[in-house]
């Protein structure tokens, strides 16, 4: 079985890379050590560089259709990865999970119709209706002892006529939760019940870490399968973000239709050769790689809860279920959102993700990457601590 180096420091500056080369733009410095971006540093796994190269090599590279193999591989993966057995109609390539959130949006809401999220939550939940002229409706999660919970009750109370769409984060981003069956399924049954199409976006769910598990919302329940749509792609397991292999699966035959029928009129359910190469070179050839790369983010989140514990208190790390993404409790900190920004970044120099950014439930929290060189996290929890012990 090979072995992996994830201990390798690759320096990704000046590669158009969006965690290095947009820090001058987006924090106002460009030498800050880039812990924000939800890609992880470590090299590709050399069975998709191989496969890239390879179809590179055949030197042609005209309009593309997926081949057979490119379904089987998603099948195959989804099944026994998470006991999912999806059929190759439910599917269809989209061209990124926001990209797909917003033309989901587009399909089957109107401007001023309602779309509800739970924050704290993945920032273009928010921001991508609002953009598109859709309101937003808040149903934040329930925080308990460091954990959050799905507020239901809470959900049903804030539920008028105008509510189309709800979009789940499973596993949640940036709380790191695999979210348990039984709150999937009445999750599921709400929605079914009032009339409010689930968008489930499940791009983390292949980075469930410490025994945990994710479970697909479509799974669960003929509700749940019928009044849903899911995303997945490799792109974050396998750190191929920017080969854009999402893909979407919708059961329900009259929701898929529309669906599909709205992609396929804009081409936007067309891939790109590598996005399909890569695709099955990754759910054919990499689970040794998934596997050890996952032993070492556990590692690295244990590293870093460690660290905190002993040299920075007023700091809790939410131990992640799922995903490199971190969750840094900073509210004993005391400061302000600009103060605590300007802890990170000015003083410490570091790039992290502004809680408040998740909601304002976020605020007094930090999301931190954990999926880079051991050596590069730990220099970063230093330079931290050297500030607040100064």
């Amino acid at each position: 079985m090979k072995e992996y180096n994830f201990d390798e420091i690759i320096d990704r500056r000046n590669t158009g890379a969006l965690k290095t080369d947009a820090l001058q733009e987006r924090y106002g410095q460009a030498g800050l050590i880039p812990l924000w971006v939800a890609d992880m540093d470590f090299r590709c796994g050399d069975f998709i560089i191989d496969a890239i190269q390879q179809r590179a090599a055949h030197g042609i590279f005209g309009y593309t259709i997926p081949p057979q193999s490119y379904y089987d591989s998603i099948i195959n993966w989804v099944g026994k990865r998470h006991g999912w057995n999806i059929k190759q109609e439910w599917f269809s390539y989209i061209p990124g999970i926001v990209k797909g959130i917003a033309l989901a949006i587009l399909n089957f809401t109107k401007p001023q119709d309602k779309i509800i999220i739970q924050p704290p939550v993945y920032h273009p939940f928010r921001l991508v209706p609002l953009m598109q002229g859709r309101n937003i409706v808040n149903n934040p999660l329930i925080e308990e002892n460091g954990r959050y919970r799905m507020d239901l009750e809470g959900l049903k109370k804030c539920i008028d006529r105008d509510c189309k769409l709800l979009i789940l984060c499973s596993p949640h981003n940036p709380a790191g939760i695999t979210w348990p069956k039984e709150t999937l399924e009445e999750l599921a049954g709400i929605c079914y019940d009032n009339g409010i199409l689930i968008i489930s976006d499940e791009i983390h769910s292949d980075m469930a870490l410490f025994g945990n598990k994710h479970i697909p919302l479509a799974s669960v329940s003929e509700k749940a399968a019928e009044n849903s749509i899911t995303f997945m792609a490799p792109s974050k397991t396998f750190n191929i973000a920017g080969l854009v292999s999402s893909y979407s699966i919708v059961p329900n035959e009259r929701i898929r239709k529309s669906f599909y029928d709205f992609l396929h009129a804009g081409e936007l359910d067309e891939g790109t050769i590598f996005a399909y190469t890569a695709t099955q070179a990754a759910y054919e050839q990499g689970l040794n790689w998934m596997q050890q790369m996952l032993r070492y983010v556990e590692n690295n989140i244990l590293f870093a809860d460690n660290y905190l514990k002993e040299n920075i208190p007023q700091i809790k790390a939410i131990i992640p279920q799922a995903s490199f993404l971190l969750w840094l409790d900073c509210r004993e900190l005391g400061l302000s959102r600009k103060e605590l920004n300007d802890l990170f970044v000015k003083k410490a120099g570091l790039a992290l993700n502004d809680g408040e950014m998740f909601g304002k439930e976020g605020a007094g929290f930090m999301r931190i990457n954990a999926g880079c060189p051991r050596a590069i996290l730990e220099q970063a929890l230093s330079r931290l601590a050297g500030q607040l012990s100064s």
